[in-house]
């Protein structure tokens, strides 16, 4: 493991020569800062929404790779003055789908600090983030010696047509895709990596029902205090060293855990996805997505009887999706 952590660091060390700086403000980066890192392409739409939920939770700057984005995205990231961009234009699937970007970032600015991993269409939810700010949690996370912070995915999707309830700049995306699945998934462990695998919701019980084994996985650890020694091995689902993936409690307790709501359920999917299968940058030659699109033209609706109306964490918490531990 420890080898192969090493050829992952070198793997990013040789993929910083792909990236070319669009707006470096990392000049601004001061002690204790909490950093957002992330890979984005043609989403212009969805983050005026995104960078402000972040900065309203207190990330205090944002360090995104653009993978040559045609929609005007970088210019608009690069305008932000708590921003911090780089551009490419080298395959995203050869970087390991954006993994090896992001650890070099990680590694060159993350060093000592807690840093969020997330995509534009990814919101985080951890315990009392209604009343208390993400330094609340990473202060406690620090006095616990608690070094990474996992949070499950969870798709969330509209009630009807996706196409029927368009999404506009600046919308909260939770406005419309408001509904998500309060079962239906499985958890296994992993051996090799001892993360949790979990499979399951929406996506396992429409697009992939006949193969629910080739369903996305849902675990992620999104929020790590960063060591210039550690690396993403695939991209949040795992970390190494293998002991930062130890997230969950061994001795039939709880330990502290997020939610990241996915908001990719919008009329935007569409779109998306037919540019992702010619594209064929997402792993498997882009499977996913073909699974998407073949179901697409049958009309989809995610919703059904058994689905949950999101209303807040604690309902989260409830339904055994999150749980906030000995946090109190």
């Amino acid at each position: 493991m420890r080898w192969a952590r090493k050829r992952l660091r070198y793997r990013a060390q040789t993929k910083r020569h792909q990236l070319r700086v669009i707006s470096d403000r990392t000049g601004q980066i001061r002690p204790g800062d909490i950093l957002l890192f992330s890979t984005q392409r043609n989403e212009k739409i969805r983050l005026p929404f995104f960078l402000d939920y972040y900065r309203d939770l207190g990330v205090t700057h944002f360090l995104f790779v653009d993978n040559d984005s045609t929609d005007g995205s970088a210019e608009y990231l690069a305008a932000q003055s708590d921003t911090s961009v780089w551009h490419t234009r080298a395959s995203y699937k050869n970087a390991r789908y954006g993994v090896d970007w992001l650890n070099h970032l990680q590694s060159f600015y993350g060093h000592g600090h807690w840093c969020l991993v997330v995509d534009p269409d990814e919101f985080f939810v951890y315990p009392f983030c209604d009343t208390r700010p993400l330094h609340a949690l990473t202060e406690w996370l620090d006095c616990s010696s608690i070094r990474a912070f996992s949070a499950m995915l969870l798709d969330m999707y509209p009630k009807g047509r996706l196409e029927d309830q368009p999404y506009q700049s600046g919308m909260n995306p939770m406005d419309i895709a408001c509904w998500f699945d309060g079962g239906n998934y499985t958890i296994e462990r992993n051996p090799k990596y001892w993360n949790l695998w979990i499979q399951g919701g929406p996506r396992a019980r429409v697009f992939f029902a006949k193969e629910p084994e080739r369903a996305p996985a849902l675990n992620k650890i999104p929020l790590v205090k960063w060591d210039r020694r550690y690396a993403y091995v695939n991209s949040t689902h795992m970390l190494l060293p293998r002991g930062l993936n130890l997230v969950y409690d061994q001795s039939n307790g709880e330990k502290a855990s997020g939610v990241l709501l996915h908001a990719k359920f919008l009329d935007t999917f569409a779109s998306k996805a037919a540019e992702e299968i010619t594209r064929k940058q997402h792993y498997a030659e882009s499977y996913e997505y073909r699974a998407y699109a073949e179901r697409h033209g049958a009309d989809t609706q995610l919703w059904c009887n058994w689905s949950e109306k999101y209303i807040n964490w604690r309902q989260l918490e409830i339904l055994g999706l999150m749980s906030k531990g000995n946090w109190a």
